[in-house]
């Protein structure tokens, strides 16, 4: 486009186009059908518009799409998230994962919409994509071809230079392994955010890119239509993200501080999800691991921000007695789908597996998964960190048995005739026994993503999560907000602070940022409304039916031995969740 410069100077956000086979860039002003979107609303709506939902996923017709949310860009704490989506080579449907870091800042301050990534690559190769305000530029990656993200990442930043931000992928995404994610660098510059959901990082090489580079050198903060009204929002809702209970809580213990809270509910899959209590959860808890990152010292941090301006900082830096880090952060996900559902009890094994999984660049909660079906059909001892090393190291090599591994816990249970895999659409299932917190069950089996907690989580609804009567509504309006986060760019610890200022902050916020007057009091269900319609219509067009929302028939038969619980929520809730929106 002849006249992207207007653009940049206007500071217009713009749809940049990248042909990876002919390695041209385009750069188009936004649609108007386009323009009220970002973040997973934006890329359902572009995946929806100009991609055969039976493609391929690892074909020439998927795009790879990088999105950053409606409000990203203007230090919102923990509202600067970037959404990747595509056809998931997973589920076979509708993918979007997000991720903290400084992807979607620079995206944003670049004048960047959506990043969409198209074809294929006439010829097998290793690239890196440059991308700042003078166009594209392609460099030739050989030297990192099977790298690690660990040592990629430095390499990256030698070359060119320490204020970019980078998007990767790890030797998993490079072979194609359904697990793989994307990694993105955090404020501190280290390749810890990982968009890791739903193979993304497999439809990434697939195109051929080991690496994504945004340098937005001569770049603006995106502009602001009302300035004071937006400081005045700004401020409520940082007050009332501050003083949350629950921000305080993930600030002190991060996300670990989930062990103890599933567990009171028996819902902490161990032993591959034939419970849902762990033995030794004290030894792997959130209490547990702040002691452990005061005790040790520096590196060692309990409370870190992932991405700059981030009030909560439910991250951490989880270093050894020796000193060393040995992972960034360390996850309840992880905790849990490679700690307890393995029978592993030691938060520095998990911790070790878990920098593993990183540097291949793979998602932790999908080959906690698969693990746990290996552990079943004899691959390995439970609570064994050696035998769970080993089969990493099977996936590191490429061998067969890595590759069934790292695409993920379906291919583990076909390969060797085992019933008890805990996944939907062929996702694995977070770290919540949906049999005991029935709501989010409801949203594993419901959400047109596959099982994704991040979907709509329900653990801190008031309510009976063991009645299968009371779960539709509280997993439907979980899902409807979460999309609606998602679009905006909000990290899912930042609805605390939204549901909790009054006035509709996120309209308020929307309406001084855009000069949009028309906006529904309920704007963030609207925009959950419109993602969910359109990832729904996605996978119905790719094949799905009634019968792809449900849990394996196991759980609906099979009780939890703590308190006799099976998923019994009704198909025909399952069936009518939606109804309305479409």
């Amino acid at each position: 486009m002849d006249d992207w410069r207007v653009f940049v100077t206007e500071n217009r956000s713009q749809i940049w186009r990248v042909n990876v086979r002919t390695q041209e860039l385009k750069r188009e002003p936004v649609p108007e059908a386009w323009s009220r979107l970002g973040g997973r609303g934006l890329l359902d709506h572009i995946l929806l518009d100009e991609v055969d939902p039976t493609c391929d996923p690892l074909g020439p017709g998927n795009k790879l799409i990088f999105a950053p949310g409606l409000l990203v860009g203007h230090m919102l704490s923990s509202t600067d998230r970037i959404s990747v989506g595509g056809k998931s080579p997973l589920t076979g449907g509708i993918k979007e994962a997000n991720a903290g870091g400084r992807t979607g800042l620079h995206m944003a301050t670049m004048g960047i919409h959506a990043l969409v990534l198209e074809d294929q690559p006439a010829e097998a190769g290793t690239w890196v994509l440059h991308l700042s305000l003078g166009g594209a530029k392609w460099d030739k990656a050989d030297d990192l071809a099977g790298v690690g993200v660990y040592a990629s990442a430095p390499k990256l930043l030698e070359r060119y230079g320490d204020k970019v931000a980078i998007a990767l992928i790890g030797p998993g995404g490079e072979m194609r392994m359904k697990a793989a994610g994307i990694q993105n660098l955090d404020k501190d510059k280290i390749p810890s955010r990982i968009a890791a959901r739903g193979g993304l990082g497999a439809v990434m090489g697939s195109k051929g890119l080991k690496a994504i580079v945004f340098d937005n050198t001569g770049g603006q903060k995106p502009p602001v239509v009302d300035p004071e009204a937006f400081k005045v929002a700004q401020k409520d809702y940082t007050k009332a993200v501050m003083e949350h209970p629950q921000s305080i809580t993930y600030r002190d213990y991060g996300t670990a501080a989930m062990a103890q809270m599933t567990q009171r509910f028996a819902a902490l899959p161990s032993h591959n999800f034939s419970r849902g209590t762990f033995k030794n959860v004290e030894a792997i808890s959130g209490e547990t691991l702040r002691e452990f990152t005061l005790t040790r010292g520096k590196p060692s941090d309990p409370s870190h921000a992932c991405m700059a301006g981030c009030t909560i900082k439910c991250s951490n830096v989880f270093g050894g007695e020796d000193g060393k880090i040995i992972v960034s952060p360390l996850e309840y996900e992880t905790i849990g789908l490679m700690g307890t559902n393995v029978d592993i009890d030691s938060l520095d094994a998990i911790g070790r597996l878990n920098w593993h999984i990183n540097d291949l660049g793979l998602d932790s909660i999908e080959i906690g998964g698969s693990l746990g079906v290996a552990a079943e059909a004899g691959l390995m001892r439970w609570g064994s960190e050696e035998d769970a090393q080993k089969l990493i190291d099977e996936i590191r090599a490429g061998t067969e048995l890595g590759h069934i591994l790292g695409d993920g816990a379906v291919t583990v249970g076909k390969k060797y005739n085992i019933e008890h895999v805990p996944a939907v659409k062929g996702q694995a299932m977070s770290a919540y026994e949906p049999r005991s917190i029935k709501g989010t069950g409801v949203t594993y089996a419901t959400t047109p993503q596959g099982a994704d907690h991040t979907c709509g989580l329900t653990i801190r609804a008031q309510i009976n999560h063991l009645d299968p009567n009371a779960q539709r509504d509280v997993s439907r309006n979980a899902q409807l907000n979460m999309a609606g986060y998602d679009t905006i760019g909000a990290c899912i610890f930042a609805g605390f602070g939204y549901a909790a200022t009054p006035d509709g902050v996120v309209k308020r916020l929307l309406k001084a940022r855009y000069g949009w007057d028309d906006l529904p009091d309920n704007i963030l269900q609207e925009l959950g409304k419109q993602a969910i319609r359109m990832e729904r219509e996605f996978n119905h067009r790719a094949g799905f039916t009634a019968k792809d929302d449900r849990l394996p028939e196991w759980m609906t038969r099979e009780a939890l031995p703590e308190n006799g619980a099976v998923f019994d929520v009704s198909e025909e809730t399952l069936d009518h969740i939606f109804d309305g929106i479409e």
